[in-house]
């Protein structure tokens, strides 16, 4: 199974990925986080990566798209993989076809994830992190029993800074502007299957699992 998954940022596609890479074992591929084990392991992909990021600059293109196709060559791949993060543009995906195609293989689906953007800025400003163990929890979906603490270990919840209103709205913004032109490409590549995103996760999975099995 080898499949990509499209949404703005909130639209829950972490939780998918990671629950389909139970049902398939297949790993979860996410950009942030190949970027930054190519920089552990000093590749020099990731050294060039790490340049940018250092001094507070996207990775272009060409660097992100050779660190992905370095990725898709490693032996965990076999079997399939999800990308969750990447592609981000219509070059990115362009790039990828061409990867995929050297190496022999091809996209079996790519599903998206479609949320409110009044939802997502909900979901999203109201996360929560705690500063002593990194635990998650929700002020609405998913409050601490005492508020502001940590049920974990008592530490102090704090709000992150790409979880402010102002900033959810301009990554929105952003992801329309440079990512949803995907939908159309991959709709006219027959490959796309849109979900709600709004229904409860286990419903969500399960459109996810019905949309994989059509053919």
């Amino acid at each position: 199974m080898k499949l990509i998954l499209l949404g703005p940022p909130g639209a829950g596609k972490g939780t998918q990925a990671k629950m389909l890479t139970e049902c398939f074992d297949i790993p979860q591929i996410a950009t942030g986080d190949i970027l930054r084990g190519a920089v552990q392991a000093g590749t020099a992909l990731g050294l060039q990566a790490k340049g940018y990021m250092d001094a507070g600059a996207l990775v272009p293109d060409q660097v992100v798209i050779g660190i992905v196709r370095e990725r898709l060559q490693q032996a965990d791949c076999r079997k399939g993989f999800i990308l969750d993060g990447f592609p981000r543009t219509v070059a990115q995906a362009d790039a990828l076809q061409g990867n995929l195609a050297t190496l022999g293989r091809q996209l079996d689906r790519v599903v998206s994830l479609t949320v409110d953007a009044d939802a997502l800025v909900e979901r999203l400003t109201g996360r929560r992190t705690c500063r002593v163990c990194g635990r998650g929890y929700h002020a609405t979906f998913d409050p601490p029993h005492v508020a502001g603490r940590c049920d974990a270990c008592g530490g102090e919840l704090f709000q992150r800074d790409d979880d402010q209103e102002a900033t959810i709205r301009k990554r929105l913004t952003v992801y329309g502007e440079q990512t949803a032109p995907l939908i159309d490409y991959y709709r006219a590549a027959g490959l796309l299957a849109e979900l709600d995103g709004m229904v409860p996760i286990p419903v969500v999975h399960r459109q996810v699992l019905a949309a994989l099995q059509a053919e």
